[in-house]
């Protein structure tokens, strides 16, 4: 369902804003923050390469979910930061790091192969756990950005394997738009990505409240991810800069 947007501003902002002041970042993600609870969209905040300080200044007003593409970072993060932090791995896993996350992971958003899938599966099941999973979509025109085609989701949900996965739930799923100033070819990649959600919801999960989520949408095109259909966003730079 497709929703109407006032404005927050150009989503590249100028490099010369981000030298301003906290205060600035705070302003920026309160504004956020309200643009995204308007429409009951969950913020994840990129947080990869960003000292402890900042991620603290946004903690304190409130944000406490925060996403991480890098094992060790997410690792170094969750020894030193509040223990309510709901951390999401965001970036590619290699299956040889999973056991290091499963006890400080909240939601693996890149689940990008059942293999992958399956040792998640397995060592959350040696911790006792239940880890939240997002299926990861390949809807980007760049061959190198992970995820599964919807045959490949489909061949996966019908498996004897997935059927006795009883260590992972499936919450939604997750994509990334191809990287270009084309608009259009963005609003497309994440319209057929709903489309996905929306077919995988009706075949597999009518009866699974917990399958609901759409992450779509990062610094450069949050807002037409909203429009169409996200509900949970990962915004970094807009935040904090440009990185390093």
């Amino acid at each position: 369902m497709k929703t109407k947007l006032t404005k927050l501003g150009p989503a590249k902002v100028r490099p010369v804003l981000f030298l301003a002041s906290q205060n600035y970042r705070i302003n920026v993600y309160r504004n956020l923050l309200n643009k995204l609870n308007a429409h009951q969209v969950i913020l994840v905040v990129v947080s990869k390469t960003q000292p402890l300080d900042r991620i603290l200044a946004l903690y304190e007003e409130g944000q406490r979910i925060f996403g991480e593409n890098r094992v060790q970072e997410l690792l170094q993060k969750a020894k030193n930061l509040p223990q309510d932090i709901q951390w999401h791995l965001i970036g590619h896993l290699q299956t040889n790091k999973v056991k290091q996350i499963i006890p400080f992971v909240s939601l693996i958003q890149s689940v990008d192969s059942p293999r992958l899938l399956a040792e998640i599966n397995k060592q959350a099941q040696n911790a006792g756990r239940v880890v939240d999973c997002l299926l990861q979509f390949h809807i980007a025109q760049e061959t190198s950005k992970y995820g599964f085609s919807k045959a490949e989701a489909v061949d996966l949900l019908e498996s004897q394997v997935f059927a006795e996965m009883t260590n992972v739930r499936l919450c939604g799923v997750m994509g990334m738009a191809t990287f270009t100033d084309d608009m259009e070819l963005v609003r497309t990649e994440f319209r057929q990505l709903h489309h996905i959600f929306t077919d995988l919801k009706a075949q597999y999960f009518t009866d699974a409240p917990h399958f609901k989520e759409v992450s779509m949408g990062m610094s450069s095109d949050w807002e037409i991810a909203v429009q169409e259909g996200s509900t949970m966003v990962r915004v970094g730079s807009l935040l904090f800069g440009p990185r390093n």
